[in-house]
């Protein structure tokens, strides 16, 4: 399919009818820039304008496509080869459109993540939800992306990505507890009793000790489980 050719050939029958560019395009319901993309070639109408379009312009869709007024001996050989010219442009129109909704999906995702830790405060569970709300966008951005793959080969590589991710959020919420002593995103609850707030995340405990206290401390230790009677007690 020669866009510059249909392009031009557009321009030429519009001419020939006497129509603007403005006018043609008011009755197509589209811009004026819109029309002048399509007779210098930058683009294709929309399959849903070419019969409309055909009819201000007097001319038939095979003819359009073609880019040139046939006669009756190629015109059924030029019918053939513009279907399959409009069924492979449709094919990569779709496949753009999909590109760009993935690749939406994968960067709108990873916003979502990042701007959930920057904008909500440690101790809100809101920031964990967002986050993980963030990762699903980008997974099925990336499942979009790979949908060519054999769909073992696919679920594997999209589970390793998915495992990458959350183990690059848990390091990192976990190095944000250690050095600035802010309260984990990802836990599983928050229990507060006497002097101590305990969180408990997947890997590690954390016990915030005489919390808002001139001498408040944190410790972080593996999984313990700790009763309300240990917690009490605990930084005693």
């Amino acid at each position: 399919m020669n866009q510059e050719k249909i392009g031009a050939f557009i321009a030429a029958c519009r001419k020939e009818k006497k129509i603007t560019q403005a006018e043609l395009a008011e009755q197509l319901g589209v811009t004026d820039r819109s029309v002048s993309n399509w007779e210098t070639g930058k683009n294709m109408p929309d399959l849903s304008l070419f019969k409309p379009l055909c009819e201000i312009l007097g001319i038939t869709i095979n003819e359009l496509l073609s880019g040139e007024k046939l006669n009756k001996n190629n015109y059924q050989e030029k019918w053939e080869e513009n279907i399959v010219s409009t069924i492979d442009y449709s094919t990569k129109k779709i496949k753009a459109y999909n590109q760009v909704i993935s690749l939406i999906l994968i960067i709108f995702g990873l916003f979502v993540s990042i701007s959930s830790i920057m904008i909500f405060p440690s101790e809100s569970s809101w920031s964990s939800i967002y986050s993980v709300f963030g990762i699903i966008l980008f997974m099925i951005g990336i499942s979009r992306i790979l949908h060519k793959m054999i769909w073992y080969k696919r679920l594997l590589l999209i589970i390793i990505i998915f495992v990458g991710t959350m183990g690059i959020l848990l390091f990192t919420d976990y190095i944000n507890v250690k050095k600035n002593q802010e309260a984990p995103m990802f836990r599983f609850e928050t229990t507060m009793t006497g002097n101590v707030i305990y969180y408990d995340t997947l890997f590690y405990d954390v016990y915030r000790c005489n919390f808002d206290e001139e001498k408040e401390y944190w410790v972080i230790e593996k999984n313990s489980n700790p009763t309300i009677e240990e917690l009490i007690h605990y930084c005693k």
